[in-house]
Parts: C-alpha cells; structure tokens; sequence
C-alpha cells in the first residue's frame, strides 16, 4: 500500500461556507476513489479565503464593542478555519466512503507549526489571505485597517500577511499513531497553526500563515509517505504559461524542474509554491515522488496518465 499526502487546492473547499458545503462533496468522491484504489491518504488543506473570512468578521465585531469582542490573533483565525474544513471534509468522505460499505474513520488533528520568528517573511508579508476586492476597496481597507495588500495572480487585490517556512509540525507523532490504526488523517490544514517556541515548552501563537503546499512536502517527508499529490486549478505544470508557446510537462526530475524555477517560469504567488514544495519532498530521499494536477485527474495521474510528476 503506498502512502500518499494529497494537498487540497481552493477549488477543492470553495471561497465560502456555501461552495465549501457544494465542494467538499465532490471532493470526497475523488478522495474516496484513491482509497477504494488502495492509496493510504493524508489529506492537508489551504485556508487562505476561510482564514480572511474570518479575521474580517472577528475585526468588525472588535471594532464595534472591544469590550465584548477582544482582538482574535490570526493565529486563532488558522486554528478556526482548520477545525470548520475538518469537519465539513471529515463529514463529507465519511459518508462517501460508508455509501461505498467502506468502513474507515476520518479525524482531523489540529495542527501546530514550529517558524522561525526571525524568518524574513515576518518583514515581507506576500500570503493573500480574504476575498478579492478592486484596487479601491483594497487601498481603503488598508487606509481603514492599516493591514497590506497586493495583487494576487491578475484575479484582484487581496490582504497579505507574513507566510514563513514550516520548521518542524509538533502533531507528528499523533498523527503517525492514527494513520498506523487506518484511520484518514485531515492535518496541517491552512498550513498548520503557526507557533514559536519559547522557554523550554511553550508555544506562542504567530501571526501568519503558512503556505500548505511546503508544510504538506514537510509531513510528507516526515511521515515517510511515497508521494506527495499537490492538486491544483491544472491538468499539468506549464512552462510560457498562458503564452502561444506554452508546454506542459510530463515526467520531470527535480534538476530540470528546478532550473524551469530559477529561470522564472512559474509566478511567486501561484504555481512557485507549488513547485519548490514538489521538488523539496522529491529530493528528500530517493524514490519519492511529487505529482501536480486537478482533483479530478489525481487517480489518472498516480496511474501515471496524467500530471506532472516531479522525481530525483
């Protein structure tokens, strides 16, 4: 049986509790289908859009009666958003896989990720977080709530904050125990909880969010999974994305996708991530591979009919 981290997209939860509810849905049926398969799955998650949802909401309620409503750090925003995916996932695929007399339990860990608080991204934030809104709304809500802002891939401007590089996922060992008693493991969600240590035990809350594409290349390397499945809003990695001399790639080693990287080919806020997070579990031990596509292809692709698979 081959161990699998499969970290889920946006499209795979939506942008709301709405989509999330319509998407998880077809979500379930694609996971199930690995499991039916035979796969081991881990399943990590995004939050970008959760976790903004719900800073905003925390704000406004802040703004308009601070005595009853104190500040919510991000970091418990990441926790909030980690623990309503979870369910709303867990839910969705325990019911996919008993309609297919599939007994196997689905839990969700809350998931705490060690950074590194001299990280530079602490003093560069790029994580779009939130929904997206034109220049203008975006230039008052940083006026208004002296957050930052950038343009996010051509698709609007949203909020961005600090995104540091995962350092070590202190659930590790939890999360080792439940998938050694068959059980689907939903971890690292948002890219886990960020924390600092401090003293001898404690872990402090920080605020940011973490990149889930390189804390899921992190559990995977830590769990000894065989592959990592980062699915996206795309069949196949793409070199001249969107250019009339674009080529997607198949197989790929890490050394070939790492010179496509250094020469600039994928955007820093979209596929980038994505990549580096590919190439850093691929080159972690020999015979691990990375396969990049769509949800609906991840079964194509681990058959090795689709994708693209990034290998040492």
């Amino acid at each position: 049986m081959k161990r699998i981290v499969v970290a889920l997209g946006g499209n795979a939860l939506g942008n709301n509790l709405k989509e999330q509810m319509v998407a998880v849905k077809s979500t379930a049926k694609a996971i199930a289908d690995l499991i039916e398969t035979g796969y081991e799955v881990i399943l990590t998650h995004g939050n970008g859009p959760q976790a903004g949802m719900i800073r905003l909401a925390m704000d406004e309620l802040n703004q308009k009666d601070p005595k009853s409503y104190p500040v919510v750090p991000l970091s418990v925003c990441v926790a909030m958003s980690q623990s309503y995916i979870g369910y709303d996932l867990q839910n969705a695929l325990r019911e996919e896989l008993l309609n297919r007399n599939i007994i196997k339990p689905v839990a969700t860990v809350a998931t705490q990720v060690v950074v590194d608080p001299d990280d530079p991204a602490f003093q560069h934030p790029t994580k779009p977080i939130g929904r997206f809104m034109s220049q203008s709304e975006a230039e008052q809500m940083a006026a208004d709530k002296g957050v930052q802002v950038a343009e996010d891939a051509g698709r609007g401007y949203r909020q961005v904050v600090a995104s540091p590089k995962p350092r070590e996922i202190i659930e590790v060992p939890s999360i080792e125990k439940l998938i050694d008693a068959k059980q689907t493991v939903i971890a690292c969600g948002g890219g886990g909880i960020p924390v600092i240590k401090e003293g001898q035990h404690h872990l402090k809350g920080a605020a940011a969010v973490i990149d889930k594409d390189y804390c899921s290349a992190l559990l995977a390397a830590d769990i000894d999974a065989d592959l990592l499945v980062i699915l996206t809003a795309v069949e196949k990695v793409a070199l001249n994305f969107g250019k009339p001399n674009q080529t997607e790639l198949g197989e790929v080693s890490v050394a070939e996708m790492q010179k496509y990287a250094d020469a600039g080919h994928f955007a820093p806020g979209s596929m980038l991530p994505k990549v580096e997070a590919a190439i850093q579990f691929a080159a972690s031990k020999p015979g691990r591979r990375t396969l990049i596509t769509l949800l609906d292809k991840a079964k194509d692709g681990l058959a090795g009919k689709t994708g693209t698979i990034i290998q040492g």
